[in-house]
C-alpha cells in the first residue's frame, strides 16, 4: 500500500506516489484538464489508485504566507471532501507554501530548460508535498 502526493491547480493535478516503505516519494505524473474540469483529475486518480493500491492521499494545503486560508485553500478543502465521497480512503492535508518555488529552484539548479520545467514543476511539487509528509511522520521535521 502506497501514498498518493497532490499538487492541485486550475487546470493541472500534480502526482507524485511512495514507495511501499512509505520513506520515498518520487513524481508520478501530471494530470492536465480545462479549467477547473477536477472530473476529468477525479477520472485519471480513480485509476492510479487501483493501479497503485493507494491507502491514503496527502493534498497540498497553499495557505496564505500568515496562515489564513484563502480562495486557493478553500478549493483544496473542496476537492478533499471531493476526493474522500469518490474514493472513501483518507485525504491528509499538508502545508504546501512554496513548494513550487522550492520545486522551480531545484530545477534551475539541475539547468532544466525553461520549457521542461513547466511540464514538471507540478509533479515535482506534489512530490515536495508528499516528501514533506512522509518526513514529517518519520519525525525527520
Amino acid at each position: 500500500m502506497k501514498y498518493l502526493g497532490l499538487d492541485l491547480g486550475t487546470r493541472t493535478l500534480g502526482v507524485s506516489i511512495s514507495d511501499v516503505t512509505k520513506t520515498v516519494a518520487s513524481t508520478y505524473k501530471t494530470i492536465r484538464f480545462s479549467d477547473e474540469d477536477y472530473d476529468k483529475a477525479i477520472t485519471e486518480l480513480a485509476t492510479i489508485i487501483e493501479k497503485e493500491s493507494i491507502e491514503k492521499m496527502i493534498l497540498g494545503f497553499p495557505k496564505n504566507m500568515n496562515g489564513t486560508i484563502g480562495p486557493k485553500g478553500e478549493l483544496a478543502l473542496n476537492f478533499k471532501e471531493r476526493l474522500e465521497e469518490t474514493f472513501h480512503i483518507p485525504v491528509e492535508m499538508q502545508d504546501e507554501r512554496l513548494s513550487t518555488v522550492e520545486a522551480t529552484k531545484y530545477m534551475v539548479k539541475a539547468d532544466v530548460s525553461r520549457k521542461k520545467r513547466k511540464t514538471k514543476i507540478d509533479s515535482l511539487a506534489a512530490n515536495i508535498i508528499l516528501q514533506t509528509y512522509l518526513d514529517k511522520k518519520k519525525g525527520l521535521k
